[in-house]
């Protein structure tokens, strides 16, 4: 059905309004606007949005960006400010592009006639189930400020996490690629040259050390295939992330990580800490224990946690107590049956929550700072070791040909 841009007055208010409606025709859009008691100024057919170079422009929203647009949406709520106002008033002050873009189809949108929440969900690049969700429940409520205040502070947690993974995994990635690159470096370019040099010097019936057969066999195969080995290397990191992205590699790869020494606590403890923030925010937002269960289980990153709770689901809708469930489920620490427990006796499940999420959050900060602290001296020793034993076996030859030659 086409849309058509509209001017009006409102007779209630006599305030003109602008936005976007669905009609038939001119007429029947003229119609529709005379229903809703609004004076019409002037209707015009609204036109399609150019696609051309689409491909190019970001269409999601930056974690900052949204961050700050959450607070400044809050604050102006809080003050008063009517809510198409403030999208009007951010619209316009936006600094980046794709929020600017998504603010003025929300604008339209809710012009339109649309809830804010349903006209967020028009957008599940920028705002995910949660948000949306959330949205919802204090419009309901009528605490749309509150309730921003908590998304606002519940992403600015998770953007903390995820940029301390992030740093902490720089380094020892760095390190990993410079090994690898001074590795086939070695094998393409300085063990072929000092092979010749040992082959000339020992004669070709020259004995070699085993270690330094393997080397100049490795070097031998890399240089002789290399135009199979690079391009099949590529097609399997290509292939193994593809088959990550299938439910079926994604829930294999979750798995193989809550297995990993060293890396399964601190999985386990974003995990945990994801969940309690997570489901305290929509407790706490008015929505129903089943439907925060369900939308937390989508959010809380790991496949098998999710499928945890979406068990839990089906037996919290057969009368059991969440804190009873998780108390028998391993992958649940025993502080989180413990503190719902207390949650759920004492009617303050959101404050109690919240306390394990920041219990958990330091946790967190501890463990990825005790990981980086061990794997960037493993990185070195790594590195160093490749170096020496390639070191071993160029040396080793050499010294027993000075000593043959003496």
């Amino acid at each position: 059905m086409p849309l058509f841009k509209y001017i009006a007055m409102s007779a209630a208010t006599n305030e003109a309004t602008k936005g976007t409606i669905s009609a038939d025709d001119e007429s029947g859009a003229i119609e529709a606007l005379k229903k809703q008691k609004l004076r019409v100024i002037s209707v015009t057919p609204q036109k399609n949005k150019s696609m051309s170079f689409s491909f190019l422009k970001s269409t999601k929203i930056k974690s900052d960006h949204l961050v700050i647009f959450t607070r400044q949406l809050s604050a102006m709520i809080n003050a008063g400010v009517p809510l198409l106002r403030s999208l009007n008033s951010l619209e316009q002050h936006a600094e980046s592009p794709a929020l600017k873009a998504v603010l003025a189809e929300l604008i339209e949108d809710i012009q339109g006639g649309d809830s804010f929440g349903d006209a967020l969900a028009k957008h599940p690049k920028s705002f995910n189930e949660i948000y949306v969700n959330m949205v919802r429940a204090g419009e309901a409520a009528g605490i749309l400020d509150d309730i921003l205040k908590r998304l606002a502070l519940q992403q600015e947690k998770s953007a903390s996490i995820r940029k301390k993974i992030k740093s902490a995994m720089t380094y020892p990635i760095i390190l990993l690629v410079i090994t690898v690159g001074a590795f086939f470096g070695l094998m393409l370019f300085v063990i072929p040259q000092i092979g010749d040099i040992l082959t000339e010097l020992g004669g070709e019936d020259a004995e070699l050390p085993l270690i330094t057969q393997i080397m100049l066999g490795i070097s031998d195969v890399i240089i002789n295939w290399w135009f199979i080995i690079i391009p099949a290397s590529i097609a399997l990191f290509i292939g193994m992330l593809r088959y990550i992205k299938t439910p079926t590699g994604r829930k294999l790869y979750h798995r193989i990580l809550l297995r990993i020494p060293g890396i399964s606590p601190i999985v386990r403890k974003v995990v945990v800490s994801r969940f309690a923030r997570t489901f305290s925010a929509l407790i706490g937002a008015g929505v129903s224990i089943i439907e925060s269960l369900n939308i937390t289980a989508h959010a809380v990153g790991n496949v098998i946690y999710e499928e945890s709770l979406t068990d839990a689901v089906d037996k919290v809708k057969n009368g059991e107590q969440l804190s009873h469930i998780m108390d028998h489920d391993p992958l649940y620490p025993a502080i989180i049956a413990q503190m719902l427990s207390v949650g759920e006796e004492t009617g303050h499940t959101e404050e109690v929550l919240v306390k394990v999420a920041e219990f958990y959050d330091d946790e967190v900060d501890a463990a990825i700072s005790s990981a980086s602290s061990i794997i960037e001296p493993v990185m070195i020793v790594l590195m160093g070791s490749m170096v020496g034993l390639i070191a071993i076996s160029v040396m080793g030859p050499i010294s027993s040909l000075a000593q043959n030659v003496q």
